[in-house]
């Protein structure tokens, strides 16, 4: 049922009946006449919200106000009219009622919109009025590449001609090759779907495209054999990668851009039995300008944390597995330590996120660039702070420590399951052990859990087993803690999730630990220690924020061991 609006002349009028115009912002407003232009500036300096302008121009023209998030919208109606006038106009058709399709526009007063939609869906038009953020969120989750894709593919599939030319494909401006627009689209989804990476995957008799969404892949496309090395032949040429070469793994680099910002993307590519697969990683920059507050530390880990990033030198080291969110922890310590008066490099392979006011180098190994000569020579730069993509072999590590031990502070990932087992890794390389204790200073290992669904996740007492399984045992005569579970709706794409959070386990190196280091104790003895002195576990971390209600206990059990 759409709500109905009354008439009002003017939104001035409309939003001070409300409450929304604070006093002081009356004074600069002309009334009694045609104030919408008025009202978009007061938008602008943040003063009025765009849901309460929208809300307000409903009320004004006496049409209905929607907000589509919860909407139950109609497929059969979206159906009726062209993506591309929809995106054209701002508009998206939500039902149909009486015989006349209800449509959901930013502008009702566009007359052209009414006019095209009109004529495509053959039907009268009813208006609402809908915020533009939120048709805008409408459209992405209504009307997406998959369809158009499938159409693609068909008629690549058909002018098979076209799909084996490879000539044609270095022609960036011509979007409208067949090959060119199913590249777009499959990388324009992926960026809309919030995937962390795209996965082209040949088989024996189809292509299979699968995004890497809150760390799960999905499957969303299989396209026919036929169009396999004009989609690959064309990433290699936006990556600037040699398409001639198919029997050795490649990687490049490319831009896009998407919603008016720049995305980088990072390209592998990898020869398998029919044919090569490539995997996208989607590196938002948005997400290097983060801070640290939004890395969701507990405040215990974020004061262990703080007391060393805030040191002149030493050295911290980040583990976990690929894909764990190391890169990104990592340039938001860099983000919050940077300033104008220290000097800081990166050493990385690739260089991921390109940060202003930081010197970043490139590992290149055909040129002799390892990341062991690249540090040797950083540290003839007077360098104040440096960051290392990886530590990998004895004689990195051991330039890496020496440099922590002469005034430099050296962030760094390794890869190993939890924070204890960092120092047995770091002596398993050679390292002697009175290095690895005197100069680690602290040790974050973390995963990355999907986020519960703020809309839709449920409140829920769980049984003592499914508790005893997080190895938790509360005492029988107590009440179960109330914790949440995932259920599924329109925003989180039924899944129950939306978006991840990051597990940690922050040990600071203590005297204890470092005797430990010096003693070769094994990895088991140095994590006793640790939670001794009020280490939390990873699972302890991941309970944590599941009695705080953003994830679920089966996410917990998933991640970490």
């Amino acid at each position: 049922m759409i709500p109905k609006g009354g008439p009002v002349a003017y939104l001035t009028d409309i939003l001070i009946v409300r409450g929304v115009l604070p006093i002081e912002a009356l004074d600069g407003l002309k009334r009694g006449q045609d104030d919408e232009n008025q009202i978009r500036e007061l938008v602008e300096q943040g003063i009025v919200s765009e849901v309460q302008f929208a809300s307000a121009r409903a009320e004004k023209l006496s049409l209905p106000f929607v907000e589509l998030v919860d909407y139950p919208v109609d497929r059969v109606a979206v159906a009726l009219v062209p993506a591309a006038v929809c995106r054209r106009y701002q508009v998206l058709p939500i039902a149909i009622s009486e015989g006349k399709l209800v449509l959901a526009m930013v502008d009702p007063g566009d007359v052209f919109a009414l006019d095209d939609v009109g004529a495509a869906s053959q039907m009268g038009v009813i208006r609402v009025v809908a915020e533009r953020s939120d048709l805008t969120a409408a459209l992405d989750r209504h009307h997406r590449a998959d369809g158009e894709l499938s159409d693609l593919t068909s008629a690549i599939e058909e002018d098979s001609a076209a799909s084996e030319s490879e000539s044609s494909l270095g022609d960036a401006a011509d979007d409208d090759v067949p090959i060119v627009r199913f590249v777009n689209l499959i990388v324009s989804q992926a960026i809309q779907d919030r995937a962390s990476d795209i996965h082209i995957e040949p088989a024996e008799r189809d292509l299979r495209v699968r995004y890497r969404i809150d760390g799960v892949l999905h499957e969303m496309q299989r396209a026919p054999k036929a169009i396999q090395n004009g989609v690959i032949s064309r990433l290699k040429i936006m990556s600037d990668i040699d398409i001639a070469e198919r029997r050795k793994p490649q990687d490049g680099r490319m831009s896009v851009m998407h919603a008016g910002r720049k995305i980088d993307l990072r390209v592998a590519t990898l020869p398998t039995v029919w044919g090569e697969k490539i995997v996208m990683r989607i590196l938002d920059n948005a997400e290097s300008d983060m801070k640290l507050s939004d890395l969701g530390l507990l405040e215990r880990n974020a004061e262990a944390y703080r007391s060393s990033y805030t040191k002149p030198y030493g050295m911290i080291l980040v583990t976990g597995p690929t894909g764990s969110g190391k890169s990104t922890t990592l340039y938001t310590t860099l983000h919050t330590v940077s300033r104008p008066e220290i000097n800081v490099i990166t050493v990385e392979d690739p260089v991921e996120y390109r940060m202003a006011g930081i010197n970043q180098v490139q590992v290149n190994p055909k040129a002799g660039l390892t990341f062991a000569s690249a540090l040797r020579s950083i540290l003839r730069s007077d360098p104040d702070v440096v960051l290392l993509g990886e530590i990998r072999d004895h004689e990195t590590a051991q330039i890496a420590i020496e440099a922590s031990l002469t005034g430099h502070l050296v962030l760094s990932t390794l890869h190993t399951n939890d924070a204890p087992s960092a120092v047995t890794r770091l002596t398993e390389m050679g390292i002697e052990p009175f290095l690895v204790g005197s100069a680690l200073d602290c040790v974050v290992a973390q995963r990355l859990a999907r986020r519960l669904c703020d809309r839709c996740k449920e409140a829920y007492q769980p049984e003592l087993s499914d508790l005893a399984v997080m190895r938790l045992f509360v005492d029988p005569g107590a009440a179960s803690p109330v914790v949440h579970r995932p259920i599924g709706c329109s925003t989180c794409s039924n899944t129950g999730y939306r978006g991840r959070i990051a597990i940690h386990e922050v040990m600071l190196v203590t005297e204890e630990i470092e005797r430990h280091a010096v003693a070769r104790s094994a990895s088991a003895e140095i994590m006793r220690t640790a939670k001794e002195q009020g280490m939390l576990t990873l699972r302890e971390d991941g309970w944590a924020k599941v009695r705080l209600g953003h994830t679920s206990i089966e996410e917990i059990l998933r991640v970490v061991a």
